[in-house]
């Protein structure tokens, strides 16, 4: 992975060097061995009502490795990755549920450019405000790392300071969190000045409250030569913190951030706004990362955006105009994908791009139908949408990938969503029903009107084609006979034509 910024320099500096004991002897089995009070601490809460061995074990997930089967590619490797991790906390839902959510994870780290070596699951009431895990699975989860040779620690959830710092202390390897690992992926993938921008405002927010430092590093700032003892002129009060200075900095940078993507809105809003000037319907399509958003956009209108089978490949929305079967101008737009627990901060930051689903006239939402749980993605697109005021927007569901999946599969997302066409973005299947069905589905113009134009004015009926709805259309001999419906302004310019 790589380092989530490079403005701040002064983070922290884990030790590498894994400890070959543990003091709390606290083992795999669960038997926990600190003090009473960390153990009414930690588990006060927490565990009522809980299983014994489900509370007192870290549960191994089933098939977390990374898979490298050529040689010279495992050799290669093994000098660039990061050997991580993962860890998470089963708090409602089934097993299923976390473990779905551990594997997201982990093709979330392999984006990122890891090689996952394990993947445990610890069950709790609630996360624990201290550790995330609790004191004696830390312990445990020591072990695991010194015993793995792992170097990062994955947190399937967003720690909070204490917690991540807690955790590196005890573990004595760099810990990230989900948080962080899906803006490390965003700061990859960004290749627009906006969509930089827009990572890189995320990411100062977010190191903003996890600042750290050790000894020089936390000392107070003098000026001039000043000795170790202070005294004379420079020297004299408390001074300033390493750590106050550069969260300064780093605020001036957010601020400095802030303005350019206000300038970059006030571009974008005036696209939007020219769009609508000429009366151009626009569809956004927005759904789940990697559920084919950008292969769709391709199918439809052979825009030729970048399609890869991995999470978060296309970062940058793309608008693309096309037409109806019956000529009528309308755009298409790719959105960023989304995720569950998609962070806070990338949210407000994207907020611009986003604006693109929330002021459309219909939403093709895209769906994984080859996922495991399909339900939980739609569910976890429509919690950002009501972050973005965006479910008022008409809305159709486009199950794809279903040359990769059985139709049996298929049959509980259909019965709870009727508006709902299974495509396959990759073969074509179903893409001209859902062709049909978007037309269909597209803001009709108002005004009704019977028409004859005269030969010479084909200029109007070209207008008619792109900017209304052509529901009649014959050649007489005292010109074209057209029968269509039309916005106002439109309805001016051909009012002189009308047929009593």
């Amino acid at each position: 992975m790589t380092t989530q910024s490079n403005f701040y320099e002064e983070t922290s500096d884990v030790e590498t060097d894994l400890l070959q004991g543990d003091d709390s002897g606290a083992s795999l089995t669960g038997h926990d061995d600190y003090d009473e009070t960390d153990r009414a601490s930690s588990t006060e809460g927490n565990t009522e009502g809980l299983e014994l061995e489900e509370r007192q074990a870290l549960r191994r997930v089933v098939g977390m490795s990374t898979e490298l089967t050529d040689i010279s590619e495992v050799e290669y490797r093994k000098l660039l990755l990061e050997r991580v991790l993962l860890v998470g906390v089963w708090t409602e839902g089934s097993a299923e549920d976390a473990e779905n959510s551990l594997a997201e994870l982990k093709l979330l780290a392999e984006t990122a450019g890891s090689e996952v070596l394990d993947g445990v699951i610890q069950r709790r009431k609630k996360p624990d405000p201290a550790t995330f895990i609790g004191s004696g699975k830390v312990s445990d989860l020591r072990n695991l790392v010194a015993s793995s040779g792992a170097d990062t620690v994955i947190a399937d959830g967003e720690l909070a300071p204490a917690q991540l710092r807690n955790l590196e202390d005890r573990l004595k390897v760099k810990v990230v969190d989900r948080t962080a690992l899906i803006l490390d992926i965003f700061a990859q993938h960004a290749k627009s000045k906006e969509g930089k921008a827009q990572v890189e405002l995320a990411q100062l927010q977010y190191m903003k409250q996890r600042l750290r430092g050790w000894g020089g590093n936390l000392s107070r700032q003098a000026g001039g030569r000043v000795g170790a003892a202070g005294g004379g002129i420079g020297g004299r009060g408390p001074g300033e913190t390493k750590i106050e200075t550069d969260r300064r900095r780093i605020n001036t940078k957010i601020s400095k951030l802030r303005r350019m993507l206000k300038d970059m809105k006030s571009t974008r809003s005036t696209m939007r706004q020219e769009r609508r000037r000429n009366l151009v319907p626009s569809v956004a399509i927005a759904g789940y990362t990697n559920a084919g958003k950008s292969s769709l956009l391709n199918r439809i209108t052979g825009a030729g955006v970048l399609v890869e089978d991995a999470l978060f490949a296309t970062l940058d929305p793309t608008t693309r105009r096309t037409t109806t079967a019956d000529g009528r101008v309308y755009t298409l737009t790719d959105t960023v994908g989304f995720v569950r627990h998609l962070p806070h901060d990338i949210v407000e930051a994207f907020r611009s791009t986003l604006e693109e689903v929330a002021d459309a006239d219909l939403l093709l939402h895209v769906v994984d139908g080859s996922h495991p749980d399909p339900l939980s993605q739609i569910h976890a697109v429509r919690e950002v949408l009501g972050e973005i005021n965006a479910l008022d927007v008409p809305e159709i569901i486009v199950i794809n990938k279903s040359d990769a999946v059985d139709a049996m599969a298929l049959a509980p997302i259909l019965a709870r969503e009727p508006r709902a066409i299974v495509v396959s973005a990759r073969t074509g299947e179903g893409i001209d029903k859902l062709r049909e069905f978007l037309e269909g589905a597209l803001p009709q113009p108002l005004i009704s009107l019977d028409l004859l134009l005269p030969y010479d004015r084909g200029d109007l009926v070209s207008r008619i084609h792109s900017e209304g709805s052509v529901e009649q259309l014959e050649h007489t001999a005292d010109g074209t006979r057209v029968t269509a419906r039309v916005h106002p302004a439109l309805a001016g310019d051909l009012t002189p034509y009308a047929v009593a």
